[in-house]
């Protein structure tokens, strides 16, 4: 808490006399370029490693990086607030693309495999199925490419898991037919501070270089 507070007081003395414009005019509305949906891990800093400015990034977070589908009838199966957060970033906000970020030694994915801190936790525990079809296709022996630990395999099945789950959203669904909005997986590798993207033709999570970042942009174009 005393980091916080000194932080506010840095940012009042040396960043909030450069930031006044830009959030004099944010005050008058946000028109975000992308949803975020990224894990509640502290070492996850999108803003950081996405060089982003206020404003840029309509921001969801949760254990995890999960999404509860949406059921038969077009409703969330279980959490509202999130199920809310990507309608109002689809059609209110009508944000052009929608990533869904990963991220390396994942204590969700950790407490999936029965790796976790034993603790109480039964809203976890409930949250956390949500990732339950991935786990199982890892118990089955699917894995990613490359040379990554269980836990980290687990890691990156679950952005795609997720980006099915988000597929479930009417919202999303007439949007994309609409070619107004892209889906992407991405993965944070926190011990290399490395971005990934994946990569559906390779069946894999390539390094955001300037190489992949140009392939990205060109397909973004093609939209």
């Amino acid at each position: 808490m005393k980091k916080l507070l000194r932080g506010i007081v840095e940012f009042r003395r040396n960043v909030r006399p450069g930031y006044r414009e830009t959030f004099a005019q944010l005050a008058l509305g946000q028109s975000p370029d992308a949803l975020f949906i990224a894990c509640s891990d502290s070492r996850v800093v999108p803003n950081l490693f996405a060089s982003t400015e206020p404003g840029d990034l309509f921001v969801i977070r949760n254990p995890g990086n999960l999404i509860a589908p949406c059921g038969a009838d077009g409703h969330s199966v279980s959490d509202e607030s999130e199920a809310g957060a990507i309608e109002f970033a689809v059609e209110g906000l009508k944000v052009r693309d929608v990533i869904i970020c990963g991220h390396s030694d994942c204590g969700a994915m950790r407490w999936l495999t029965g790796e976790g801190p034993s603790i109480p936790a039964p809203h976890l525990d409930a949250w956390l199925r949500h990732a339950n079809p991935c786990r199982d296709a890892f118990r089955s022996g699917t894995r990613m490419p490359g040379e990554w630990s269980p836990t980290n395999h687990l890691s990156q099945l679950n952005v795609l898991c997720q980006l099915e789950n988000l597929r479930t959203y009417p919202v999303v669904r007439k949007a994309i037919a609409e070619k107004r909005l892209g889906l992407h997986g991405w993965y944070f590798d926190i011990a290399r501070a490395e971005v990934l993207a994946y990569e559906q033709d390779r069946g894999a999570f390539v390094p955001i270089d300037e190489a992949e970042a140009e392939r990205i942009m060109a397909r973004l174009d093609d939209r």
